[in-house]
């Protein structure tokens, strides 16, 4: 019997997870668009702090950060000079022993050679490199020195070619040496157009395993190669002025004894030429007290370059920046692969947010579609209703607003637009007088079939909502209360009583009317005036387009009128009120109270010269003035109009 075993799945996000719910992420944009933010700089903080249970790009970027930090504690770059100095050492010491118990001429002669060879290590093995040595263990030091370099310093350029030449044959060297010559002649053949495919696959076959990191077409080999070349730059960059010269020297000898010097030269230059992006200089160090040789240390600058342009590309810091520059790849390899994982979450939520219609991009901004203005107004008047039930207010009416009207027992055809329920039976038994009954006992319907239980007809009620912006409001931290109301206002009217009319006006040093839209992404004006006059004027033109309408008129404020208009379309400011301001404040006032309209304010300060204008504005229109707390100003105003739509729907009934 086969046996299984089972245990938490680690290869990537959980399969059967259920799927991020985008609509989240937008609620937490919402927040921050009604705090004055732009679209485009709230998705940016959104996507830098997380959502949905995932890091965000700050937390990759420290996360990167300390990667970087690992990287540079990994060892010094000097190890090559110390092992092969150390080799070399070792080679004169075991030489000397043996010429130690001979008395002869020659091994004086060589003990005197042996005294003369240069402190520089690569002067050394220049010097060593003919000696005939008569100790067997020093010439076998010897050769594993300059086994070690060689592998060395081509691996610092070609990354694993330190492996892959264990124990190279004289064979093994030669096919290095073809190697770079069909290299440069296979990037020379791309220069003239004429490199295909297949025979970059070619060359793969027949040297792949000189490339780990297995490329798959000419751009990736190129792409790896000047990062590592580069890499190598900046490793020798990062040393002494004499650690430079001693490496230098040893390259340029192994290229030399290997017939390469040439060939790296022109492979080093085209490299350049193709990635003149890349850092070729350098300028960071590595600060550990492990010595690394030339490759693990151009290794260590190499992951120090990508945890660097991971830094940069995390940061989003530069003008056009994309979460499609962040190099996925790069994620994995330093971060691991919860990181990949994490930002492709992110990349998720921001392609869904466009996708599915919750923002748009126009004129190289980042907008708000009427969809998403209204989801945001959904979930405000959401935590209104939780709020309001927390407080056990309410909660009967919230229920029962916008129910249709009472049934009245007869049904007519259905037509577009149609809101009534649909009659089951009576549609169901169109459809088999129709005909629509098929073989299997199935109803077939169509559209004609369709009936609708007829309502007694509800009343309309036009609703003017006006918000006060003037610069008071965002010193009192009031702005983003009065906008969230207005919005969650503007939702239940659209989703339980559509058959509503609403208007939003926004007022400071003017009055306009602005669409649930605009109120949403809209700014902070920072001017003084709270002309309420041309807030009336507008609402009251709104009034008279809806004629036999319940007129409700809903005020949020926190200073008393200082502006006014002038005939010539200007406006006056002065404060305290001048009063011609209140004057003409009080005639538009008047005149709502004649049009019928039931007016009420809401006042978000406490001061004595505002509370003696709110109480003449009830006094003279028959409204109620409100005092809420800010933090719930949404109860009060949508309490308000619940009540005010159910009082007129009563009063209708009787």
């Amino acid at each position: 019997m086969s046996r299984y075993r089972y245990g938490p799945y680690d290869d990537g996000p959980d399969p059967l997870a259920a799927p991020y719910d985008v609509r989240r992420a937008l609620d937490e944009l919402g927040d921050r668009v009604l705090q004055g933010g732009r679209p485009e700089d709230a998705l940016r903080e959104l996507l830098h702090r997380g959502a949905g249970g995932r890091r965000g790009l700050d937390a990759l970027r420290r996360e990167a950060a300390k990667r970087r930090k690992e990287i540079r504690r990994r060892g010094r770059a000097d190890g090559t000079l110390d092992e092969v100095r150390a080799l070399v050492d070792t080679a004169i010491g075991q030489e000397r022993a043996q010429l130690f118990g001979d008395a002869d001429d020659d091994a004086r002669f060589r003990e005197a050679r042996l005294d003369n060879v240069p402190n520089g290590v690569a002067q050394a093995i220049s010097e060593l490199s003919t000696y005939d040595w008569r100790s067997p263990e020093a010439a076998q030091t010897f050769a594993h020195a300059q086994d070690v370099l060689r592998r060395e310093v081509l691996d610092s350029r070609f990354a694993g070619m330190k492996q892959a030449l264990q124990d190279a044959t004289p064979e093994d060297m030669e096919r290095v040496r073809n190697m770079l010559a069909d290299l440069n002649e296979m990037l020379a053949a791309d220069d003239r157009g004429e490199l295909t495919q297949d025979q970059f696959d070619r060359f793969m076959e027949q040297y792949g395993d000189f490339f780990p990191d297995n490329p798959q077409n000419l751009d990736e080999l190129v792409d790896s190669l000047a990062r590592r070349m580069a890499a190598a730059q900046r490793m020798m960059a990062s040393l002494t002025p004499e650690q430079q010269d001693e490496l230098a020297q040893l390259a340029e000898g192994v290229f030399n004894d290997l017939g390469m010097s040439a060939e790296m030269g022109r492979l080093s230059d085209q490299l350049r030429a193709r990635r003149p992006d890349l850092d070729w200089d350098g300028g960071s160090r590595l600060n550990g007290d492990q010595p690394l040789g030339m490759g693990d240390a151009t290794s260590a600058f190499q992951d120090l370059a990508d945890a660097e342009e991971l830094l940069a590309t995390l940061g989003q810091e530069y003008p056009g920046a994309s979460l499609d520059d962040v190099d996925e790849e790069a994620v994995r390899r330093a971060l691991g692969r919860g990181a990949l994982d994490d930002l492709a979450e992110l990349k998720r939520i921001q392609r869904e947010l466009e996708e599915q219609g919750w923002l748009n991009r126009s004129g190289g901004r980042l907008e708000l579609t009427p969809k998403a203005v209204r989801r945001i107004g959904q979930s405000a008047l959401r935590k209104v209703f939780s709020s309001l039930a927390a407080r056990q207010q309410g909660t009967h009416e919230i229920h029962s607003a916008g129910s249709a009207g009472e049934l009245t027992g007869a049904t007519r055809a259905w037509q577009f637009g149609d809101e009534q329920p649909i009659d089951v039976v009576r549609t169901l038994t169109n459809a088999v007088r129709r005909g629509g009954l098929a073989d299997d006992g199935r109803i077939r319907l169509d559209v004609s079939d369709f009936e609708v239980a007829e309502t007694e007809r509800r009343g309309r009620a036009a609703v003017s909502v006006l918000i006060d912006m003037s610069y008071s409001m965002v010193l009192r931290d009031t702005w983003v209360a009065a906008k969230t109301t207005a919005l969650a206002l503007h939702a239940l009217v659209h989703g339980m009583y559509p058959s509503d009319a609403v208007q939003l006006v926004a007022f400071s040093r003017y009055a306009q009317e602005i669409s649930a839209t605009e109120l949403a992404t809209l700014e902070p004006d920072y001017v003084q005036g709270t002309n309420l006059q041309h807030a009336l004027l507008l609402a009251g033109k709104f009034l008279e387009q809806h004629p036999g309408s319940e007129r409700i008129v809903l005020i949020v404020t926190d200073g008393e009128p200082t502006a006014h208009l002038l005939r010539d379309g200007g406006v006056h400011f002065d404060w305290p009120p001048a009063p011609s301001t209140l004057s003409l404040t009080y005639a538009q006032i008047d005149a709502m109270t004649r049009r019928g309209a039931l007016l009420n304010v809401f006042s978000l300060d406490d001061d004595p010269r505002l509370a003696a204008f709110c109480e003449e504005v009830a006094r003279r229109s028959g409204g109620r003035v409100f005092y809420p707390d800010p933090y719930r100003l949404g109860d009060y105003v949508v309490s308000d109009y619940l009540k005010l739509r159910n009082r007129n729907a009563r009063r209708r009934s009787a």
